[in-house]
């Protein structure tokens, strides 16, 4: 009789271990009737712990413990600075929802004329002397002089709110840029502040320090909550739903070689033929206790939606450096990823002729995709057409 040693992936406790069991059990004996399922239940003994009860969490603002407590108010400002990095023109589509009918009087300057000029300065200018926003300053400007909302916000507000308007918005442009292109280095409230600052005083404000311009309540679709605010108050929360995931990787990574022993220990107790199905962070844990030494009786590998192929390749496998080929000991290996799994890659290009890759659609989006291996019956057809 086959014994499958499944492997749970990162965060995985009771009672959860017990739900996926009860999923691979008759899952597995519907294509291969003989094998019979042992659940290596590592997250109970090794996995990861807040052992001093959270207390590398700092207290959240407000709670008046902890360097730089305060409080977070419902005018907190960044909440809504984070609405305009997801979109730099939310304050000014707001403005320009707020228009009535206008009529400008023979001859005179269309609102929008003036400020669209500066903002041609601004332009060709290129520089703000804040220092804060670099070459993207520019095209920010440009495409904000194009704007269809700039003529309808300009005749919504006066020249002060239009100017802080628009600073908010070239500033906003500037940064949503820095962060898409994964800049290493982003600006601070204060130097931020500054710049749309000096930009308002350019664009038609009255001198810096006179104001700064309340920003709109901005129209459009909700912030993501864990962004800013929310994130701070239920860091506790957040980190106690998390951690469990987050810290079974890092723990690994720094001290696996308990969780790798114990597999050791527990295949030896097994009668041959033993394959390894792993999930997740259980293929790579698999993967690697299979590298580091022969595992008697072992005949095949089966990872599912794993990690350890991009660990090998970006150096950070433990067992096995880039670009060394997987040592002979190692049994076939059969490698199941979801085309919509964003953390299941694939083997077989890293390691030809030792892995085989099987493509899977459970047609379910990430991260939903990552735990759809189970009711996959592909899954399982791939499995037992390849048991010993």
């Amino acid at each position: 009789m086959t014994t499958v040693v499944f492997i749970h992936g990162t965060g995985v406790r009771e009672p959860h271990l017990g739900t996926l069991l009860a999923r691979i059990v008759p899952g597995l004996a519907a294509t291969a009737p003989g094998a019979h399922v042992v659940a290596y239940d590592w997250g109970t003994e090794h996995g990861a712990e807040l052992a001093a009860d959270g207390s590398s969490i700092p207290a959240p603002p407000g709670s008046g413990t902890g360097r730089g407590a305060g409080d977070l108010d419902d005018g907190d400002e960044t909440e809504e600075w984070a609405r305009l990095y997801e979109d730099p023109s939310a304050e000014l589509a707001t403005a320009a929802a707020g228009a009535g009918p206008r009529v400008t009087a023979p001859g005179a300057a269309f609102p929008d004329e003036r400020p669209r000029a500066l903002l041609h300065e601004i332009a060709a200018e290129g520089v703000c002397r804040a220092d804060a926003l670099g070459p993207e300053l520019r095209r920010a400007a440009i495409e904000l002089a194009r704007s269809p909302l700039l003529r309808p916000a300009a005749e919504a507000l006066d020249r002060e709110a239009l100017a802080w308007v628009l600073a908010r918005a070239l500033a906003a442009a500037v940064i949503a840029a820095d962060l898409a292109a994964d800049s290493p280095v982003q600006c601070g409230g204060d130097v931020r502040d500054s710049a749309v600052a000096e930009l308002a005083e350019r664009l038609g404000a009255a001198p810096a320090g006179t104001g700064r311009g309340p920003l709109l309540r901005m129209a459009g679709r909700p912030l993501v909550r864990l962004g800013s605010r929310y994130a701070v108050r239920h860091r506790r929360a957040l980190t106690d739903a998390a951690h469990p995931a987050a810290g079974d990787i890092l723990k690994y990574l720094a001290r696996g070689e308990g969780m790798r022993e114990g597999l050791r220990e527990l295949v030896a107790t097994l009668d041959p033929p033993v394959v390894l199905l792993g999930h997740s962070l259980g293929g790579i844990m698999a993967l690697d206790t299979l590298i580091s030494g022969p595992l008697p009786g072992v005949e095949l590998l089966v990872t599912v939606g794993s990690q350890g192929p991009f660990l090998y390749e970006t150096g950070a496998l433990p067992s096995l450096l880039h670009p060394d080929p997987l040592p002979g000991h190692v049994p076939p290996w059969l490698n199941l990823h979801d085309r919509r799994d964003l953390l299941g890659y694939a083997a077989e290009p890293l390691f030809p002729g030792r892995a085989h890759d099987v493509a899977t659609d459970s047609r379910q989006p990430f991260p939903v995709a990552h735990s759809a291996y189970w009711t996959d019956p592909v899954v399982y057809r791939a499995i037992g057409e390849r048991l010993p």
